[in-house]
């Protein structure tokens, strides 16, 4: 398989704060758009709200909404079709969404057959977002893991162009008194890999650590879950610490076990983060957002929702089934 380079990772923005006078024009006239800007940021308080048509564009083309995994047998029928096989649920969620968050790297380092497998059933442009293994986060606690780490990056490269961001999960057990093995390995992190970092910690939210974050040109994954409040999540979305961010939709506990429906309604909770977005579109802010089954119950149908509240256009899955007859 010959795949594209990957380039090398450019510089971003450093600790960015949004002002204003940059989201003048993030405007909407609809009741969602601004009931969610409304309850967004303090910054981004808006009292007359029109959304300009070249938004909608700039918005696909930055902001990239998917699901943690795709492989859930609960999901055939209320997305994907009637009959899918699991071997073909990749190439079908691509016809849905353009990235995806690879929860089984977490477990293990993939194969590379695996890994090319992926890249394979997957159109061009899709892109996939890899969690690195737990044996480096939460056994080595990023300590003494550079053999293991070499390996994982040497599969993701596997990906091409199709590899998005890696997720750096840190246990809720990871506090801030192990700031020298993080403040360690992010020099060691490679250039042209992004990365991500998640903390379930109150005590890593500072200026310090954003700063050094920032000078490592890596992402603050935003989590909104139950270790660090929303609203602090949501403020923390206006001071991007590189050209992108990284949300996770991940919900309060893992009480919900039926995948195939919405049993919580969470159109508030989105249309808070919608009301982020829109700036960040605007300043051109790449976003890589991904949606839990437990957030609310079914994951595509979250990321539909959030996709209609910023103006894109979701794909009904129930076109999916005339898509695989074209195959």
């Amino acid at each position: 398989m010959d795949k594209p380079r990957l380039p090398a990772r450019t510089s971003g923005v450093s600790a960015m704060r949004f002002a204003p006078c940059d989201l003048c024009h993030v405007r909407s006239t609809s009741r969602i758009a601004h009931r969610a800007t409304r309850t967004a940021h303090p910054a981004f308080l808006l009292d007359s709200i029109t959304l300009p048509a070249p938004i909608v564009p700039l918005m696909s083309a930055l902001i990239r909404l998917g699901t943690q995994g795709w492989n859930y047998d609960a999901w055939v029928g209320p997305f994907y079709p009637t009959g899918t096989r699991a071997v073909d649920y990749l190439t079908v969620f691509s016809r849905a969404f353009d990235t995806v968050e690879v929860d089984s790297t977490f477990y293990a380092v993939p194969a590379a057959k695996t890994v090319r497998g992926w890249y394979e059933r997957t159109p061009p442009g899709f892109v996939f977002a890899l969690k690195l293994p737990q044996e480096i986060t939460h056994e080595r606690r990023l300590r003494d893991a550079d053999d293991v780490a070499s390996q994982f990056y040497d599969r993701a490269r596997e990906l091409g162009d199709k590899l998005g961001p890696v997720l750096i999960q840190l246990g809720p057990d990871f506090g801030p008194t192990e700031l020298p093995a993080l403040a360690q390995m992010l020099p060691k992190l490679p250039r042209d890999i992004r990365f991500a970092v998640e903390f379930r910690h109150r005590g890593w939210i500072n200026d310090g650590v954003l700063a050094l974050l920032a000078e490592h040109d890596v992402a603050l994954a935003l989590s909104d879950g139950r270790w660090i409040p929303r609203k602090q999540m949501l403020s923390l979305a206006t001071r991007p610490t590189t050209d992108f961010t990284y949300i996770r939709w991940m919900g309060p506990d893992r009480d919900i076990v039926d995948y195939s429906r919405i049993q919580v309604d969470r159109t508030r909770e989105l249309e808070s983060w919608a009301g982020v977005l829109w700036p960040l579109a605007r300043l051109k802010v790449k976003v890589y957002g991904y949606v839990n089954n437990h957030f609310a119950g079914h994951s595509p149908e979250s990321v539909r929702a959030l996709q209609q509240m910023l103006g894109m256009t979701p794909v009904d899955p129930s076109t999916l089934g005339e898509q695989m007859s074209l195959f």
